[in-house]
């Protein structure tokens, strides 16, 4: 384990070993574990008060996710993105993300206020 405080390196770091990404030893950074509920909200704070729906929990790796985004993408005709096994779609669509991941028979549920 490493006494290091604070760096400029600026590096990503993985989530499952806590060393740079490129010296990886575990791969974390492919496989997002999450308990198999989809957590849906709506988000603002920290996005210039744009509106960003996010679903957060699906045990999928990076391309099932990168697949699942698109097929959502498509669905509510925004833009979106995949970050550290995060799915963001522009917009408010929380009840439209709902039922669609019900249909592809996830356990999806509303989070946040």
């Amino acid at each position: 384990m490493s006494n290091l405080v604070y760096s400029t390196d600026g590096g990503k770091m993985c989530p499952g070993c806590q060393q740079p990404v490129d010296q990886c030893q575990c791969q974390a950074e492919d496989a997002y574990q999450g308990d198999g509920i989809a957590r849906v909200r709506r988000e603002t704070k920290g996005r210039g008060g744009k509106t960003v729906t996010t679903i957060q929990g699906l045990p999928l790796d990076k391309k099932g996710l990168s697949d699942l985004t698109k097929q959502l993408k498509r669905r509510c005709g925004t833009g979106g993105a995949v970050k550290q096994g995060v799915i963001e779609i522009q917009g408010d669509w929380v009840e439209v993300l709902l039922e669609e991941l019900q249909k592809k028979g996830y356990t999806a549920k509303r989070s946040g206020g």
